[in-house]
Formats: structure tokens, C-alpha cells, sequence
């Protein structure tokens, strides 16, 4: 009990920001997939800005509507 009470007190703005965006870390995931989906697409490019372009064309097609906690 201990050891998951440290867990929690640890992690609590998360908890507390989680119950007012709703939001977990599923839609992260997603962009860090799309984005290894991107590095595989631009295998063979010769420059860093290629490959950050293929990521930006890529991640463009989500719509995210993403509004900032209101701070109390």
C-alpha cells in the first residue's frame, strides 16, 4: 500500500490534469506510430529535413482539437 501510495502522489498532476482533459496517452502513441511509419517512408533520404518533412505530411492528416487546462 505504501509503495502504490508513492506511485500515485508521484504521478498527480497527471491524474488530476487526466480528469480535466479527459485525455490519456493513447493519442501520443498514435503520433509516435505515425511518425516510425514516417521513418520508414523516408528511408534513403540524404538530410534530416527531408525526413522531418515525410513526419509533417504524414502526422497533417489528424485533427487535433486540443484545449489547455484551465488553471485554478
Amino acid at each position: 500500500m505504501i509503495k502504490v501510495a508513492k506511485t500515485i502522489k508521484r504521478h498527480e498532476i497527471g491524474i488530476q490534469r487526466w480528469f480535466i482533459t479527459k485525455m490519456t496517452n493513447g493519442f501520443l502513441e498514435s503520433v509516435n506510430s505515425l511518425v516510425q511509419a514516417s521513418k520508414c517512408k523516408a528511408r534513403g533520404y540524404r538530410s534530416i529535413r527531408n525526413y522531418i518533412a515525410v513526419i509533417y505530411a504524414t502526422v497533417n492528416k489528424l485533427a487535433i482539437n486540443v484545449q489547455p487546462p484551465v488553471a485554478k
